[in-house]
């Protein structure tokens, strides 16, 4: 029994008769907070003692832009759901690749290996740049847009069962022109590009070989008017007719790439069973694509063709085993070709002729059945810092008016001649190493002409350089050397100017002059010969002028009846025998030691 309350207390008790209400009250608060208090544990749980590998196992059930909302939550979610193995899986889910396809900038694309790549996770990122394209995968988009929960999160990507429907959805403004073309072989359709698409194919492994787009009644690719900046890359693309003769169409290629547009090829395969039409043909004023690192092989008829004003960039390409030449440039086509590799062609390397010109740089060529390199009717090609070897027949050949540049090239281990020009052909030969030919270094023959200038023509079968029937080159500042034969040979009514050689340590003579033969030869080294200087015979001529020959195992100076040659100021010295046999007629003011 509680004891009773005076008034005061009485007043007390009603007053505190209110507090229990706001006590209740409070404790119901309190109450609220033990009901939260667990579920705060629970996240204060989820967060931090989860183990990662449970939390990393829930997190692979979600797709990409859950995990990038996840990574929002704190700090340890954010390395989570940056994981690289999550995003990896997802990635191939939509992409096949199993390298990071990296995609910086417009028209650029390139694979990367996770482990080197500057940022951590290199997925994540090459999502990032290539989300918002659509997608080629037969089959499958009726699966992804009849399950809409299971692909929650991806409502903007777009998937096509042809490229002519995703074409067709470029057109009508449905995404930005990014199309992924999957794994598979897509036939016979209709691809004419006019317009700043981006075709990309997308694999596992290496990419080229899995997805492969072929035509068997027209050319696979067309590219036309208003395709500048377009870019196909990643694919195999063929040409293969049931009929591969001539009777029953037109000239179809792989690639067809019209005036005014500027597309960019990049790591395709290119192949053409067809007889007629090449691989790739560039044609028309304005024609201006850029092709890299692209495999133009074992096609029917030349690889690479570019005519009638067309240009482009043409890089670090492989053209190979092709039925005509690798690359033909005609009619005022004007490439820019750096860093090929043209080998094993069943015909020349690459042919120039009316008109063609071009200019190649540091560019591989070998093992051609013909020449490396062939110059014709008014072509004039510039050739910097090339290699040509190993040719079946010459290295470079020039003929039929042909002009030309070429320029600090290795020239070195052909069957013929390392540089052939004939028949009025004016080239300019400057810098270059002409080597270890199977015959000789330089044959001018057929009223060839050409500036021959500053080579090293050394250790070939042959002559370093051969001048003759009416041929008059223009030869000076060159070292020529080693040869297994003599140094300069000129015969057969063979003419030229001849000047400021350095003419060495040849097998045979320094020079031959014979058979009415008249050049001209001023201030010349001719030295250190295992045999004669200078051998002049068979009703040879020629003006020699201020030459210095010293050092020659036989006469400084040969001359045999019959013979007319004109001496003047000559330092004859140091030989092994006499300094000239026999004394000729206009032999004039020659210095002997």
């Amino acid at each position: 029994l509680l004891p009773k309350r005076t008034a005061s207390s009485t007043a007390g008790a009603s007053t505190s008769t209110t507090e229990p209400f706001g006590h209740r009250a409070k404790r119901a608060r309190v109450s609220g907070r033990s009901h939260d208090l667990p579920a705060a544990l629970a996240e204060q749980y989820l967060q931090q003692k989860l183990p990662d590998e449970v939390v990393l196992k829930i997190f692979s059930y979600l797709l990409e832009q859950d995990l990038c909302q996840t990574a929002c939550v704190c700090k340890r979610f954010s390395q989570l759901a940056n994981d690289p193995i999550l995003w990896k899986r997802l990635y191939m889910e939509v992409f096949e690749y199993t390298r990071p396809m990296m995609h910086p900038e417009p028209g650029k694309f390139y694979q990367v290996s996770p482990e080197e790549h500057d940022h951590p996770n290199p997925w994540k990122d090459s999502f990032q740049q290539l989300y918002k394209g659509a997608h080629v995968k037969p089959g499958f988009a009726e699966h992804f847009y009849s399950n809409p929960g299971r692909f929650k999160g991806r409502e903007n990507m777009l998937y096509y069962d042809t490229i002519e429907d995703a074409l067709g959805g470029v057109q009508e403004s449905h995404f930005d022109g990014l199309i992924f073309v999957h794994s598979g072989i897509y036939t016979d359709e209709w691809i004419y590009i006019e317009s700043p698409i981006t075709m990309i194919g997308a694999a596992p492994g290496k990419v080229s070989d899995k997805v492969v787009i072929e035509n068997t009644r027209d050319s696979t690719f067309v590219f036309m008017e208003g395709s500048e900046d377009a870019y196909v890359g990643y694919m195999t693309i063929r040409f293969n007719p049931d009929d591969k003769s001539a009777q029953h169409h037109n000239a179809h290629h792989c690639l067809e790439i019209t005036v005014n547009c500027s597309p960019n090829i990049d790591h395709c395969i290119i192949r053409s069973t067809c007889t007629v039409g090449s691989a790739v043909c560039v044609s028309g004023q304005g024609a201006c694509p850029t092709i890299k690192h692209c495999n133009i092989s074992d096609c029917e008829n030349v690889g690479l063709y570019i005519t009638d004003h067309a240009q482009g960039i043409y890089e670090d390409n492989e053209i190979s085993n092709n039925a005509l030449a690798g690359i033909w440039v005609k009619n005022h086509g004007n490439p820019i070709i750096r860093r090929n590799h043209i080998h094993h062609g069943r015909d020349v390397g690459v042919f120039t002729f009316d008109h063609g010109m071009g200019y190649f740089e540091s560019c591989n060529i070998h093992r051609n059945r013909i020449a490396g390199f062939e110059v014709k009717a008014y072509a004039n090609p510039t050739v910097v810092r090339c290699e040509i070897h190993h040719g079946q027949t010459g290295g470079i050949y020039v003929h039929e008016k042909g002009r030309g540049q070429f320029i600090e090239n290795k020239i070195y281990a052909n069957n013929f001649a390392g540089v052939w020009i004939t028949s009025n052909s004016d080239p300019t030969i400057r810098g270059n190493a002409i080597f270890n030919g199977n015959q000789g270094g330089v044959y001018i023959f057929g009223d060839g002409r050409g500036l021959i200038e500053g080579n090293d023509i050394h250790g070939n079968a042959l002559a370093g350089i051969q001048i003759r029937t009416n041929s008059c080159p223009i030869v000076r500042h060159n070292k020529i050397h080693d040869g297994q034969h003599g140094g300069i040979l000129v015969y057969n009514s063979g003419l030229g100017f001849i000047e400021d050689n350095e003419i060495f340590d040849n097998a045979m003579a320094g020079v031959w002059i014979k058979t009415d033969s008249n050049p001209t030869l001023r201030r010349n080294k001719i030295h250190d010969g295992r045999d004669g200087g200078i051998c002049i015979f068979n009703g040879g001529r020629g003006l020699l002028e201020e030459n210095d020959i010293f050092r020659n195992a036989q006469a400084g100076v040969l001359i045999s009846t019959n013979s007319h040659p004109v001496l003047r100021k000559n330092r004859i010295f140091d030989g092994f025998a006499a300094g000239e046999l026999p004394m000729c007629q206009h032999f004039t003011s020659t210095l002997l030691s």
